[in-house]
C-alpha cells in the first residue's frame, strides 16, 4: 500500500455499498496500488447510486427510466416500448437493479484503472505479486 493512499482508502468507505461483495477485495487491491497522485481519478467517475437506482426502478421502471440510467439503451427502449413487459420485467428488475447498477460501478472503476494503468505503465506497481491477478467474474 502506497503510505499517502489515504484519499482511496476514504473514497472506497464511502462507497462500499456500490459495489459487490465478491468484487470488494480485488478493488480494495487495486485502490491500494494505485499512486497517490492519481487518486483524483476516483473523484471523476460517474458511479450509479444503487439505492436511487432502485427509486427509478419503483417509480418510473415501467418506462425503462433505470435501465436508462445504467447505460442499458437497448433494455429500456424495450421496457419503454412494452411498459415493463406489461409490469413482469418491472417486478423482476426491482430485485436485480441493484446488483446491475453495482456490476456497472465495477466496469466503470475497472475501466478507470485499466486506462490510469495504460497511462501510468506496469513497471511503476510496487506489488508485482498482484499483477498477474485476474479480476473476479463479472456478471
Amino acid at each position: 500500500m502506497h503510505p499517502a493512499n489515504n484519499r482511496a482508502s476514504m473514497w472506497l468507505m464511502a462507497h462500499n455499498g456500490y459495489f459487490k461483495p465478491e468484487h470488494m477485495v480485488y478493488v480494495s487491491e487495486q485502490l491500494n496500488n494505485l499512486p497517490d497522485e492519481h487518486a483524483n481519478l476516483l473523484l471523476s467517475l460517474q458511479l450509479k447510486n444503487p439505492t436511487t437506482i432502485l427509486l427509478f426502478s419503483i417509480f418510473l421502471g415501467t418506462y425503462g427510466v433505470d435501465r436508462f440510467l445504467l447505460n442499458d439503451i437497448g433494455l429500456g427502449v424495450g421496457k419503454l416500448l412494452t411498459l415493463g413487459g406489461c409490469g413482469i420485467w418491472w417486478l423482476v428488475d426491482l430485485f436485480m437493479v441493484q446488483d446491475r447498477a453495482r456490476a456497472r460501478n465495477y466496469e466503470i472503476l475497472m475501466g478507470a484503472l485499466g486506462y490510469q494503468a495504460a497511462m501510468y505503465g506496469q513497471s511503476h506497481h510496487h506489488n508485482h505479486h498482484h499483477h498477474n491477478q485476474q479480476p473476479p467474474y463479472q456478471q
